[in-house]
């Protein structure tokens, strides 16, 4: 299925085309500051002072007791959760016990990361020296499992003295029971009660005794360094690569950006692009192809009589009308004339690439609109040479042309041109100047 204009693909491709059209009319520009932002790249990277990072590994293993935080649950299968522990080894009492048993007094920040289906935890510290590093990272390492370690002692001292504070409990009934036992007398149902009430105080005295003393032998086994940190030999930052492509990416952006908006500002035209893409006429030839541009004028002209308007005036128009005078089957005006304006059946504007301005095609285009004479297209030229300024002639008054009888069929004024110009052969015309009315 082919693109059509409305298609997205269509758009897509119009868009990838004007932004290339862009950057190779701004090459210079967007190669500056592509260049200027490596540079920077590589500055800063010389500036930035050096940094070194160390890390240690830690295996991290489940305690005797449950943790409070890592219940076993239908959610969460494994006793450990890494990532609890990850945050509890980034904590501040974490932070502040790893300071004291490095003997600073505040200690770079930690970065702990968990590998995937692993038990081990990364703490990685960065500082301005490979010793310090190091130092830190290990002493993070340390703080954080003296931490566990009293967090499950903690929880086994606080459960024995619940299971303790229960035990006393246990007794005491169980004291009650076997003295209200002794005043009751055998075979009665309140015998038979206290009796039955003494054996469940007594089981539940055995339980509670045994697990007060299981909780004796737990171990606590917080976990171990299985890889200590060392110094660095070679700083991790700052980077060649990073800085470089950093400042390159931004180099790119800025002068993309650039570029877009010396272009948006940049009104000259300098190519027939150019001059489709800020003025939007079409470009019917230019000038250094004489036997194009009499075809192409002639295919696009509705009438015989032919403006040619040069932008900017300096160029002059002699340069065009000659051609088309010798090649066209139309009568071509300059607009030196009061009447030009007022005879054409269409306009051509002479485009100087790389003189004239956008704003300087549309102020012609007012101009000649206001006579409501179209512009059929532009004719561009990149020879800026003036055309030599012709002297002035003198003009015939109404008396004098009237006397010598020089008048034409149709009663407009004419007198021979300097530049000839042609009409279809059987009817030979020269140009009229000054006329009051368009002849026919």
């Amino acid at each position: 299925m082919s693109s059509t204009p409305d298609c997205p693909a269509h758009r897509s491709g119009t868009e990838l085309g004007s932004h290339l059209s862009l950057l190779r009319r701004r090459w210079l520009l967007f190669l500056g500051c592509f260049l200027a932002g490596g540079t920077m790249g590589l500055a800063l990277m010389r500036l930035t002072p050096p940094a070194y990072t160390a890390t240690t590994q830690v295996l991290v293993t489940p305690v005797g007791v449950p943790e409070q935080g890592n219940q076993v649950t239908t959610r969460q299968r494994e006793q450990l959760n890494l990532d609890t522990e990850a945050q509890i080894a980034r904590s501040g009492v974490v932070a502040a016990a790893a300071a004291q048993i490095a003997g600073i007094a505040e200690p770079e920040p930690v970065e702990v990361t968990v590998p995937p289906n692993s038990a081990v935890l990364l703490m990685t510290v960065t500082a301005p020296d490979p010793v310090a590093a190091a130092t830190q990272s290990r002493a993070y390492a340390d703080a954080y499992l003296a931490h566990r370690a009293d967090g499950a002692q903690a929880a086994i001292t606080s459960q024995q003295k619940l299971i303790l504070a229960k035990l006393k409990q246990v007794n005491a009934a169980l004291a009650k029971a076997v003295t209200q036992l002794g005043g009751l007398r055998r075979g009665t149902a309140e015998h038979t009660l206290a009796l039955h009430r003494q054996g469940v105080l007594n089981r539940q005295a055995n339980s509670l005794t045994l697990k007060y003393d299981a909780l004796k032998t737990v171990p606590v086994t917080p976990g171990s360094v299985i890889s200590p940190a060392e110094p660095p030999s070679a700083p991790s930052s700052p980077s060649l690569p990073l800085h470089l492509a950093s400042g390159l990416v931004a180099g790119l952006l800025a002068g993309a950006g650039a570029a877009s908006l010396r272009d948006r500002l940049d009104t000259r035209l300098r190519t027939a692009a150019d001059v489709e893409r800020l003025t939007g006429l079409p470009v019917l030839a230019d000038l250094a192809r004489p036997a194009e541009l009499a075809t192409s004028v002639v295919s696009a002209c509705p009438g015989k009589w032919l403006l040619v308007k040069a932008v900017p005036a300096e160029l002059g128009t002699a340069s065009v009308i000659a051609p088309l005078a010798a090649g066209a089957p139309l009568s071509v005006l300059n607009g030196a004339e009061v009447g030009d304006l007022g005879r054409a059946d269409a306009a051509v504007l002479l485009v100087g690439l790389g003189e004239a301005t956008a704003e300087q095609v549309a102020a012609a285009v007012r101009q000649v609109g206001r006579h409501r004479v179209p512009v059929i297209g532009v004719v561009t030229t990149t020879d800026l040479t003036p055309a030599p300024v012709p002297e002035p002639r003198r003009p015939n008054t109404l008396g004098k042309l009237v006397a010598s009888g020089e008048l034409a069929e149709s009663g407009a004024l004419t007198t021979p041109m300097s530049t000839p110009v042609h009409t279809p052969a059987h009817k030979p015309v020269n140009r009229p100047v000054g006329s009051l009315g368009k002849p026919t």
